[in-house]
């Protein structure tokens, strides 16, 4: 049996009761998700992704895999049963992941398509009701937490696209008036400003939506942003360059490049 891999930590600086329900949402998703295993069948080319001796330990339950080979089962594509394994390592997976993957926080963009891969709404409903409420304690702690394992403009897409609907995380975020969740929204702004401006989702989505689902996603974020992020960028003493950023989100595009306070520099 593998040694067990530590815990990462969850973050710094969050409100208790925020720690305590994602505390609360993990040993719930162990306990539901006890004794899963990959279907007897699954197989896996042994040159690309692993030996025999590593497939057959994902047909044993309850038993921790080595961060390289938690890596390269969740992020594999071509599972003839994802969703079985999905459940086999969730455990231990949804743990790693609110320490932020570590050395593999660069495939951070590919989480939620893992979990969307997975079908995980489609599971029975307690195992689909603990990776949802995983999902939700996970989204507040990040909000309330000035400086979480996952940044926020990282984990709301991979909210978005594990859930392929980006609504339900908005309307957690619209409900939180809070000095840390506007903190942020200002930085998330910051990040994405020149996208959102050129009509553009501000990242890759991976085979989760068409391009018309895609643009109604796009749609309804900038719609919330240039409705939310005003009072809450003036709030946190945003730039003016900024606010006016999220100002001009409110406009039709054409308008938006008229304006006076419009950005000059425009990307290619």
């Amino acid at each position: 049996m593998t040694e067990p891999v530590p815990v990462p930590e969850l973050g710094h600086g969050a409100a208790p009761a925020d720690r305590a329900r994602l505390d609360r949402a993990l040993d719930r998703l162990a306990v539901t998700l006890r004794g899963m295993t990959a279907r007897a069948d699954e197989a896996q080319c042994e040159c690309h992704w692993g030996s025999p001796e590593e497939l057959a330990l994902l047909k044993l339950p309850d038993t921790e895999l080595d961060l390289d080979l938690l890596h390269r089962t969740w992020s594999a594509p071509d599972w003839s049963d994802h969703g079985a394994v999905l459940r086999r390592v969730l455990p231990q997976f949804a743990r790693v992941l609110t320490g932020g993957l570590g050395a593999y926080a660069y495939d951070i963009d590919k989480v939620g398509i893992s979990f969307h891969r997975a079908a995980w709404q489609q599971w029975p409903a307690p195992q689909s009701a603990a990776v949802g409420e995983f999902l939700h304690a996970w989204w507040a702690h990040a909000l309330l937490t000035p400086d979480p394992a996952v940044p926020v403009h990282e984990l709301l897409p991979l909210c978005a696209e594990a859930s392929a609907d980006i609504g339900p995380w908005l309307a957690v975020w619209d409900d939180l008036r809070h000095p840390v969740a506007d903190r942020h929204l200002t930085d998330m702004i910051d990040q994405w400003e020149w996208d959102l401006l050129e009509d553009a989702l501000p990242w890759r989505s991976w085979f989760v939506w068409s391009e018309e689902e895609t643009e109604s996603v796009r749609t309804e974020l900038t719609a919330w942003l240039a409705r939310e992020a005003p009072a809450r960028l003036r709030a946190t003493g945003a730039s003016a360059e900024l606010r006016h950023g999220a100002r001009l989100l409110g406009l039709p595009h054409a308008d938006r490049w008229e304006d006076p306070h419009a950005p000059r520099h425009r990307y290619a």
